[in-house]
């Protein structure tokens, strides 16, 4: 099923994009919820009259998203977090905590915008936070325990390994050696 979409669907594609997707997808959930119409030939040419109209004002929100993409560059963020024995931390950090620690330092963002997963452990970590279709900047930052300390997890002991003789090494490598020159006859 052909689509124009009506609005940026996150995971599928952006506001008057053109795009082919499963027939009950479309059917079941775009249409009715209005986030695309279908993409007729008629659909289709309108649209296309409509992104010419609109190309300076298209050009003018690549400009900001540009601008506003350029105050985050260079910044690194640590966020604190509690943390059990190891690197596991009490819950989890996500898009809202990174929002949150950007607001701290007077950048603002739509937690929306901002794309990784959802950590779980100590360590450094890269999100990526998208301004415009076209426009995205990688966001390295750290999380660390709130006492500013990385916990190393507890080391068990190392199982000795038996040492073998030289004498009974050197034999068993004969034996194989014997092995493989009969199975070779």
């Amino acid at each position: 099923m052909k689509i124009i979409l009506k609005k940026d669907v996150l995971g599928l594609g952006y506001k008057d994009e053109i795009l082919t997707v499963k027939d009950g997808y479309g059917r079941n959930y775009l249409l009715p919820q209005g986030l695309a119409i279908l993409a007729t030939p008629k659909a289709e040419k309108a649209l296309a009259e409509e992104m010419k109209q609109r190309a300076h004002k298209i050009a003018k929100i690549k400009a900001d998203a540009e601008a506003t993409a350029k105050k985050f560059e260079g910044v690194n963020l640590t966020l604190k977090a509690k943390v059990s024995e190891g690197k596991n931390i009490y819950g989890s950090v996500g898009a809202v905590q990174l929002a949150e620690a950007l607001a701290a330092q007077g950048l603002e963002v739509n937690p929306k915008q901002i794309a990784f997963r959802s950590v779980k452990e100590l360590g450094h970590y890269t999100a990526t936070i998208n301004f415009h279709r076209e426009v995205s900047v990688e966001l390295p930052f750290v999380i660390e325990n709130e006492d500013g300390e990385i916990p190393t997890p507890k080391k068990e002991k190392p199982v000795p390994v038996e040492e073998v003789p030289a004498e009974e090494e050197a034999a068993t490598e004969e034996a194989l050696e014997e092995d493989d020159v009969e199975e070779a006859e």
